[in-house]
């Protein structure tokens, strides 16, 4: 069951990452986060 929960943690990564990548600066700044703690921050949200 750890390979099904680390490949589900790894598609929820890559969909927090593209979704904030295909915002504006302007929105990431909106929402307090910059465009270089993209990947930070979808670390924390499969955690």
């Amino acid at each position: 069951m750890n390979i099904a929960r680390a490949y589900n943690n790894w598609v929820k990564y890559r969909q927090t990452v593209t979704e904030l990548g295909r915002m504006t600066n302007r929105e990431l700044s909106d929402l307090g986060i910059a465009r270089e703690d993209i990947r930070k921050v979808a670390r924390q949200a499969v955690r």
